[in-house]
Formats: C-alpha cells, structure tokens, sequence
C-alpha cells in the first residue's frame, strides 16, 4: 500500500477534521470509528491507535457492526468490475491476484459472494495481504459452513486485520 507517510506524533496534534480525513477510510466507509477515537489522543503508537479503533467497534451496537461489514466490498465483485473499489481495497484485491482471475475462478468467486450474503446478511470478509486466489477460494468454501454468530466475529476480526494493515502503511512510528 505503499510507504508510511504519517507520523504518529503529527497524528497526535491533528485537528479533528484532518484526523478523520486521514484514518476514516481505516475501517472502509466507515469514519464514524475515527470520529470516535478521536479524543482519545495520544496515541503511543500504531498498534494503540488501532487497540483504541478496535475498542470503539466493539463497543458499537450490533447493527453499527453490521453496517460496517457490509460497507466492505464483494471480493472481485460488482465494486471491482465497476470500478467503484476504494484505492486501498483495489489494491489489496490486486496483491492477491483478484484483479487477474480466470473466467472458471470468477465464477466460483461470485457464487461464493452470492450463498456467503444470502446465509450471513454481509459480504465476505478477509484480509487478502500475503493470500493467494486458491487460499481465498479455500476460506470462502470453508467460511459458509460456519454458524452465522461465529462468522460474524470471524469477519470482524478479518475486518480489524484489514485495519491493522491500513494503519501499517499509513503511520510511520
């Protein structure tokens, strides 16, 4: 995702604003969790900061945490082929190969999107940095077996790599 380009003192002396310009898009579509956050500067680090952004989605009702797993996108779905992606979700799909799929694995990608919604109410939710398409391939077939209460902590916790990751590339310490 690139170099980090913030320190976490600078970060520390941001107006709101700023702040939430800059760490809004953490948790995708989603700067209500940096709005949040926001007065609880200092942060120590990288790793506080995302402590306290974890804590703030926790502590969110039920359906703020639903509202968020759902503004994730399908992986290379309707968001992809519109181009509609945000940059740090396009190009995390395309460390994992999702922008170069063959026509059979795009199919199976979708059907996967299509039963893991219809079963769960949410998309499909995975940190692909360091993932290959078979891997993925593998979680999703593996994931629509689970209870819809553990899959939805499954996603969440998906979700708060995703955001550590983000963070990683966008605060130097």
């Amino acid at each position: 995702m690139g170099n980090p380009t913030t320190a976490i003192d600078r970060l520390n002396n941001m107006d709101m604003a700023g702040f939430v310009e800059l760490l809004g898009g953490i948790f995708e579509h989603s700067p209500w969790v940096a709005e949040r956050v926001y007065s609880a500067r200092p942060f120590a680090s990288r790793a506080d900061l995302h402590h306290k952004m974890v804590a703030e989605v926790r502590k969110a009702s039920v359906e703020q945490r639903t509202a968020l797993l759902c503004q994730h996108p399908e992986l290379a779905g309707k968001e992809a082929d519109a181009g509609r992606l945000t940059d740090a979700s396009r190009r995390e799909q395309a460390g994992a190969g999702l922008n170069q799929c063959s026509a059979d694995e795009l199919t199976r990608i979708k059907k996967f999107n299509q039963a893991y919604a219809a079963k769960f109410g949410f998309p499909f939710i995975i940190a692909v940095s360091g993932l290959d398409k078979q891997q993925i391939l593998a979680a999703m077939q593996q994931r629509l077996d689970h209870a819809a209460t553990s899959e939805f902590a499954t996603a969440l916790a998906e979700v708060e790599k995703i955001a550590l990751i983000r963070l990683g590339a966008l605060i130097d310490e």
